[in-house]
This record gives structure tokens, C-alpha cells and sequence, in this order.
């Protein structure tokens, strides 16, 4: 069996908020496999939080970018890291962020939004290495994601912002339309406010990971069994959790955070009188900071010093 650490007891209680013990016999359980152990919680009903990705920070920012198209629009979320949070409060490293979410709506990929061209005529790599030579710490363009729509308005929103346009999570919705463009921009926003803070897994049912589906139908499988109940009550039960579990995860299913007694996919709905068209929520954009990155941690002298050294 795997050694049990206190470590890793902890990290499964900080990411379940199950008890000590329970965390120490879920490991147990589970010779020692964390998302085993995650799983093990959730059958028992111990786990508090094991729907919230584990997410570390990590330093930077996240910007957003929208241009016109036309009757419709493109729009970009970018990440770009930083060595520490000082670097991503300087405003050098801030214009340079707003310069790259512009250049990321046309681009396909990181590798094609490195090797575009900035308004100095440097590529978007090299001006983050003179920008390093500058400040003295590392930065780098870690992801980019794109939407685009023929007809309507692409909607941003940036949660705990530090400049115009980029904060630490940033959102992106995209409503096909040909209705009244302010209409669909403060629907849009309104529903990229919804994003931000529900976090959805998916835009519809469709959308949604079949592989996620099958874990949850397994884990919500088990409990149910444990009470007791015949195959046919269980089968029941396990569909209604599936019913419930889309609900929570499929953006359109979601109760619409302001206005709770509609869904999403109604509020679209309600808005088409007064856009004079047709609505159709074709996609969205969540992207936090750090997310997945493991931030090395430095204190506040030693982030003066990265930013002095050489």
C-alpha cells in the first residue's frame, strides 16, 4: 500500500473539505490515489467540494479582446504568465498584455499568436524576451482560446480586474443574432457575469465530456447502492442525480444567477422581444488565472529582487 502521508491528507481535505479522518481512511481506501479518494468522499457524502476544480494560482493576467466582423464579431481570451505578481502589476508588462489579446483574435493557437506582429514590427515572442531583458523575470503566453459569430456580439467580462479588459478570470460569450446590438452586449455581459461566477463545464447537455458523465453516473451508481433500495428504484435514482448533475454544469440548464427563477437558455429566450430576433447562445470562454499551474512561492523581497536583478 502507498504511504499515507499528512500531506496528503491534507491536500485531500483542502480539496474535498471532508474531515481529517475521513480523508485518512478515503487514502486508505484507495491505496493512496488522491482522485480515487475524491471519489470514495463523494459516494459516502463526505465531500463538501469535490465539484470545484483544484485550481492553484498563478501570476499574470488573463485579458480579453473583441474586434468587429462585419454584422458579427471575433474575440479572444488570452493568458499570459508571470514570474511573480509584481511583474503582472507593472505597466509595461500591462501594455504588453493588451497589445497580445488584441493580436490573439486572429490567431489560431499560441505558436501563431508568438509569431505575430506587434505595432513596434517584433514578434509577439520577442517582444516578451526584450520585455524580460527589461524587467528582469520570466513571462510567457501560456494559452489562447478564440469565438466568432457572422451576425451578433461576442460579450466580455473580467472578474477582480487590474487594468481594462484583464484581471484574474475572463469570460467570454458568443450570441448568433441579427437583433439590436446593445440588447444582445448587455445580455451577453449579464450571462458572462453568470459564467464567471457558476463556472459551467459545458454550453449544452451535448457539450458536456462523456467521460465526466460516466464518472459521475459511477460515483452517484454506488452511493446509491449502498442504501439498499431494488435495481429499478437505483436506476431511477442514478438518472434523476444525471438529471440534477446537468443542471449544475450545462451553462443553458443553469439557474440564471440574476434571475434565478429562469434558466439561462430562458433568459435567452425572453430577451429575443426585445432584440427583435432570434437568440442562440452558441459558446463561451471561462478562463481563470492559474489554473493548473503550480505557483512557486515567493515573499514580497524576493519578488523586489526579481524584478532588480541582472
Amino acid at each position: 500500500m502507498a504511504e499515507i502521508t499528512a500531506a496528503l491528507v491534507k491536500e485531500l481535505r483542502e480539496k474535498t473539505g471532508a474531515g481529517m479522518m475521513d480523508c485518512k481512511k478515503a487514502l486508505s481506501e484507495t491505496n493512496g490515489d488522491l482522485e480515487a479518494a475524491v471519489d470514495w468522499l463523494r459516494t459516502k457524502g463526505l465531500s463538501m467540494a469535490a465539484m470545484k476544480a483544484d485550481r492553484v494560482a498563478a501570476e499574470g493576467l488573463v485579458a480579453v479582446a473583441a474586434h468587429a466582423r462585419g454584422a458579427g464579431m471575433a474575440a479572444a481570451a488570452v493568458e499570459v504568465n508571470s514570474e511573480t505578481d509584481f511583474v503582472a502589476r507593472n505597466a509595461q508588462f500591462q501594455a504588453a498584455v493588451a497589445e497580445i489579446a488584441g493580436l490573439a483574435v486572429d490567431a489560431k493557437d499560441v505558436a501563431g499568436l508568438q509569431a505575430a506582429a506587434t505595432q513596434s514590427g517584433a514578434s509577439v515572442a520577442d517582444m516578451l524576451t526584450n520585455l524580460i531583458a527589461t524587467i528582469g523575470a520570466h513571462m510567457s503566453v501560456r494559452r489562447v482560446a478564440t469565438l466568432s459569430v457572422d451576425a451578433g456580439v461576442i460579450a466580455h467580462y473580467v472578474h477582480n480586474a487590474a487594468a481594462e479588459n484583464m484581471g484574474k478570470i475572463g469570460v467570454l460569450v458568443a450570441l448568433k443574432s441579427t437583433g439590436d446590438q446593445a440588447v444582445l452586449s448587455e445580455l451577453g455581459r449579464k450571462i458572462a457575469m453568470h459564467v464567471a461566477a457558476t463556472a459551467p463545464a459545458a454550453t449544452t447537455e451535448a457539450d458536456v465530456d462523456a467521460d465526466l458523465v460516466a464518472r459521475e453516473r459511477e460515483v452517484f451508481a454506488t452511493s446509491a447502492r449502498e442504501s439498499g433500495k431494488p435495481d429499478n428504484i437505483i436506476e431511477k435514482m442514478v438518472e434523476g442525480r444525471i438529471r440534477k448533475f446537468f443542471e449544475e454544469v450545462v451553462l443553458l440548464k443553469q439557474s440564471f444567477v440574476l434571475d434565478p427563477d429562469k434558466t439561462v437558455a430562458e433568459a435567452v429566450k425572453a430577451a429575443e422581444a426585445e432584440a427583435g430576433a432570434p437568440i442562440e447562445l452558441t459558446g463561451f470562454v471561462r478562463m481563470v488565472l492559474g489554473e493548473g499551474v503550480e505557483k512557486k512561492q515567493d515573499d514580497f523581497a524576493a519578488e523586489v529582487a526579481a524584478m532588480t536583478k541582472g
